[in-house]
């Protein structure tokens, strides 16, 4: 039987590092970024996935396995950002932004956890391709709520969107590492 929880955690480990190296070469530079631009952040890295998923070839050399990190990072970014807003500086020392991109994973792997039990791991049997999709769907909503100034009548938040985003991100991680 696969162990989904652990298969997130490996797959999140690969994210972690990553963020915890870009902490190091950067600091919290982006800590000005507005939640908008940081959705179209995610935007540019998901048609860039789906663009390379269509054409079949990359020009840069880089496949899509580092996009759909990034958009994991840049999606715990934007949960940051929703929660503290956005900085004029660079105002949050690394330890402190990495203990917080810990304990918003620990919430966005809740959810999973959650509707992987009444989805029954539909996410399984899905292409790669289709969470591309589902992401850029999620994007397009996120949009839609933010150009309505975070007003929704019936729909999630940004949060929501940008914890869809970052699961379905975990699940293409999954599905590009650990199944060849």
């Amino acid at each position: 039987m696969v162990d989904t929880n652990a298969q997130f955690d490996r797959a999140l480990k690969l994210c972690r590092d990553l963020f915890v190296k870009k902490m190091h070469d950067y600091g919290a530079a982006w800590r000005i970024m507005r939640a908008t631009s940081i959705t179209d952040q995610i935007f540019i890295k998901a048609n860039r996935i789906r663009s390379l998923e269509i054409k079949k070839e990359s020009k840069v050399g880089e496949g899509i396995l580092p996009e759909f990190i990034g958009i994991v990072n840049y999606g715990i970014i934007g949960l940051i950002q929703l929660l503290k807003g956005h900085s004029e500086t660079e105002d949050m020392i690394p330890e402190d932004a990495i203990k917080l991109y810990d304990c918003l994973v620990e919430e966005t792997k809740t959810l999973m956890i959650a509707k992987n039990h009444d989805y029954d791991e539909a996410w399984r049997s899905m292409r790669v391709c289709s969470y591309t999709d589902l992401i850029l769907m999620k994007i397009l909503r996120t949009k839609q709520i933010e150009d309505n100034n975070g007003e929704t009548l019936v729909s999630e938040g940004i949060d929501a969107n940008y914890k869809d985003m970052i699961n379905y991100s975990i699940f293409a991680i999954i599905k590009l590492t650990e199944n060849k």
